[in-house]
């Protein structure tokens, strides 16, 4: 079991927005199992949290822009690059603006600073998506296409060609995350000199200079645009290199470029939201396409999560029959609503029971059209995870167990006489003090029947 990974302690970096040109404060902090990637924005009333998250990508305009309730986070794909580099999973990304620090155009600083702060893991474990079959997407106008296809491990190749005589075609490949470090993150962003004019001319780029991109001189210079050059960078002299580069630049690899747009996709596909493990494709990736490409992974990946039934082996022995539930749950019949308990580990439980007409409740639930009231379901459902917690005490049978919360709570399909029920609870906390808080699920006939985020505590009988 891989075991999802935080940072030890918290750190800061301060740098200027790429576009806005406004100075920005970042902290990195630790954050919770099935936190996620998160930002902050401490500069707001209320400190509203967006989360990484495809669906709040707005606009894809020279950078990944994402907006929830009008509160906006500008340029955060170098960040997360990072931190998928680093190979963490549950982050908090503190900012006093909109804009992340653009800092030399990469991510070399992120995950310095990143591994300053130090790495550790979690008791959770790792949501990982095990990609079965290609899956892809194409932007027709532009012709760009990413796909994701079977492998036993994460690992991206990105293929690009900008049809221009100082940059045409490039390839760059991250054989696995643990490259992203030394061959990856260092590759900073670039532009051409026909698009900083434009982007000069409208006052965008307003925090970039000569050390946080890389300008490829596409086109002849003239006299004009040098000046403005020399203007917007604040520099008496700019001059172009042999290799069609504004100056004061040397270029970390030949495929510079290549390397930064596979850096591109793998902070994009960050949105997700889960890990992946397969082998992506990127041909002439951007950020319109890369976002698009991780929109219809976290749709799938939620779909096959929400239709994914467990299957168990009924005939095996069972982990513990009814006499050893019976000595362990202070439960009894008729409310004693699970029969086996199949498997268990420290962090989940899966139980059973056989619904049969003589249940007690179909008398009046409906006698005409027998169904299983939710709440007994729910119910059978905590009795499960009762397990789970009474196997943390030497002396189960001196414990009661006691609801606190019930969240979240969905009936999917009606539970009627004949059905078998398997339950599976997992940890969404670590159990302390004998409170144990799970996320609950309830499956018969193939189906997901019920779900609930449940929350119980054991107390010691009086």
């Amino acid at each position: 079991m891989v075991k999802q990974k935080t940072i030890t302690t918290e750190i800061s970096l301060t740098g200027v927005g790429l576009h806005t040109g406004k100075e920005v404060k970042m902290t990195f902090k630790p954050a919770p199992v099935n936190n996620g990637f998160t930002f902050v924005r401490v500069d707001l009333e209320g400190h509203p949290i967006i989360e990484a998250d495809a669906n709040y990508v707005v606009n894809t305009q020279r950078g990944t822009n994402l907006e929830k309730l009008g509160v906006k986070i500008q340029t955060p794909e170098h960040v997360l690059a990072a931190l998928i580099g680093c190979d963490l999973d549950n982050i908090i990304i503190e900012l006093n603006a909109s804009e992340l620090p653009i800092m030399d155009g990469s991510s070399k600083y992120f995950v310095e600073a990143l591994e300053k702060a130090g790495f550790e893991e979690q008791n959770a474990k790792r949501k990982v998506y095990v990609v079965k079959e290609v899956i892809s997407f194409t932007d027709e106008a532009s012709g760009s296409e990413i796909l994701v296809m079977p492998s036993d491990h994460y690992c991206v190749t990105a293929m690009v060609d900008f049809g221009t005589k100082i940059l045409g075609t490039q390839n760059a490949n991250m054989k696995s995350i643990a490259d992203f470090k030394t061959e990856i993150a260092e590759s900073r962003t670039f532009s051409f000199l026909h698009e900083l004019e434009s982007l000069l001319e409208n006052g965008l780029i307003k925090g970039g200079d000569l050390n946080n991109a890389i300008v490829y001189v596409d086109k002849e210079i003239s006299e004009a645009t040098m000046e403005n050059l020399k203007v917007a960078f604040g520099k008496e002299t700019i001059n172009v290199k042999p290799n069609g580069i504004l100056d004061n630049l040397t270029l970390h690899y030949p495929n510079e470029a290549a390397r930064h747009k596979l850096l591109d996709v793998v902070g994009d596909l960050a949105l997700i939201g889960t890990k992946i493990q397969g082998k992506v494709i990127a041909n002439k990736p951007g950020h319109f396409v890369n976002t698009q490409f991780a929109k219809k992974m976290a749709k799938i990946i939620k779909i096959e999560q929400r239709n994914y039934v467990p299957v168990y082996d009924l005939n095996l022995e069972p982990l513990m029959d009814i006499h050893k539930i019976m000595a362990v749950l202070p439960h009894r019949p008729p409310f004693l609503l699970i029969d086996r308990i199949i498997e268990m580990s420290e962090s989940h439980v899966v139980g059973m029971k056989n619904v049969t007409m003589n249940e007690n409740f179909f008398v009046g639930h409906f006698p005409e059209a027998p169904v299983m009231p939710g709440v007994l379901i729910v119910e059978a459902m905590a009795q499960t995870g009762g397990i789970l917690v009474l196997s943390t005490v030497p002396d189960p049978e001196n414990y009661l167990t006691y609801f606190m919360k019930i969240d979240n709570v969905k009936f999917k399909h009606k539970v009627l006489p004949g059905d078998t029920l398997i339950f599976k609870c997992d940890l969404i906390t670590p159990i302390r003090r004998g409170i144990c808080h799970m996320q609950a699920n309830a499956y018969a006939n193939g189906k997901l029947v019920a779900e609930a985020e449940l929350m119980a505590q054991i107390a010691k009988k009086q």
